[in-house]
């Protein structure tokens, strides 16, 4: 094992110009990953300047046996963790030959609504606080938990320390430190409500961005818990029962929302995402209506509603906003499983370009 490792840990830039480009999309769910790397003659820094590629769509439950062919076009590079030195994580988005965007790739329709003339000149800013799970391998039991029985009730395990209270922080530290090495813009991490279930944020992002690097930071997170025997859940209520859910709250501004004043602005674009709730919710990710109950810190899926520091609200405004007259405020509606590219994307689309 010891000479494995040290093959592992072989610094290619000792020997060749050479580097491995590991190629990221989302399969035919819209939440696994899948990869595949390939040898370049040298370092990219560029995505334009990398080959597109293509794989077996057949496999992943995007295209059908008789016609399989997917075209993946790099769009964002990281540095990869894993193999460090000039080797890179490239995050794709999927097409077919023909050149359309296939069905899961709802990357496409983002970038067109931030390529808006009116969007890019409001500069919209996002932060995600991506709360998961931990589950054991071979038993579907939360990390932590003893096995067929449950640990005492929530209280204690929210930002809490000690071994009877705090369950993977190795991979919690790990994944922080990895995505800093990436130069994914990870702002913190901690640990959650429910024991074995934690949270990691990504921004400030602008626009695009935003999607590209949550869904790395995602997929550098399951490579670690790969490696630690850990299995790691996006559901946004994986365990029944007087147990929080996991969401993925996304906190928005606007340049205008930042400018003295904002507040005034803040609340129209609250009032628009009133108006379209029944849309958002739809798109805010799969079994939300677990979460979304009016308890555990959630309101219900089916009414609307935000208030200032108020966690049991649809949009949470803060207290410092309220009190600066301008700033940001927190959608927290999103499930954990949303794809951070429509949920962004789509709260830019109704607060700046919709007409009511």
């Amino acid at each position: 094992m010891s000479l494995l490792r040290e093959l592992l840990d072989l610094n290619l830039t000792e020997t060749t110009e050479k580097i491995i480009a590991e190629y990221i999309w989302i399969g035919g769910s819209g939440m696994d990953m899948r990869s595949k790397a390939r040898t370049l003659p040298g370092p990219v820094s560029d995505p334009s300047k990398l080959p597109k590629w293509n794989y077996d769509g057949s496999s992943t439950g995007q295209a059908p046996g008789d016609n399989s062919e997917v075209i993946v076009h790099p769009q964002a590079i990281f540095k990869d963790p894993f193999r460090r030195g000039n080797n890179i994580l490239v995050m794709c988005d999927a097409y077919t030959p023909a050149g359309d965007p296939i069905p899961t790739n709802k990357r496409f329709n983002a970038q067109k609504i931030f390529s808006h003339p009116d969007v890019i000149a409001e500069e919209p800013w996002y932060g995600i606080e991506q709360e998961y799970t931990l589950f054991q391998r071979d038993v579907p039991w939360p990390l932590g938990w003893p096995v067929g029985g449950f640990p005492g009730p929530q209280g204690p395990y929210y930002c809490g320390t000690g071994a009877d209270k705090a369950f993977g922080r190795d991979i919690v530290n790990s994944h922080y430190k990895a995505c800093l090495y990436a130069g994914i813009n990870i702002s913190g991490i901690n640990g959650e409500v429910m024991p074995g279930q934690w949270e990691f944020q990504v921004g400030p992002a602008v626009g695009i961005t935003a999607g590209d690097q949550l869904w790395v930071a995602r997929y550098i997170l399951e490579r670690i818990t790969e490696i630690a025997g850990a299995v790691l859940s996006f559901d946004p209520k994986p365990m029944q029962g007087d147990w929080n859910g996991a969401g993925a709250h996304t906190n928005y501004s606007t340049k205008s929302m930042r400018n003295d004043g904002g507040i005034e602005v803040i609340k129209k674009a609250i009032e628009k995402l009133s108006k379209k709730h029944k849309e958002h919710i739809a798109a805010y990710g799969e079994g939300n209506d677990r979460r979304l109950t009016g308890r555990h810190e959630t309101a219900d899926i089916s009414s609307f509603s935000w208030g200032v520091a108020n966690r049991g609200a649809s949009v949470r405004v803060g207290r410092e906003t309220e009190k600066d007259g301008k700033g940001y405020f927190e959608d927290r509606r999103p499930a954990s499983n949303m794809d951070p590219y429509v949920v962004t994307s789509m709260i830019a689309e109704t607060t700046i370009l919709w007409k009511p």
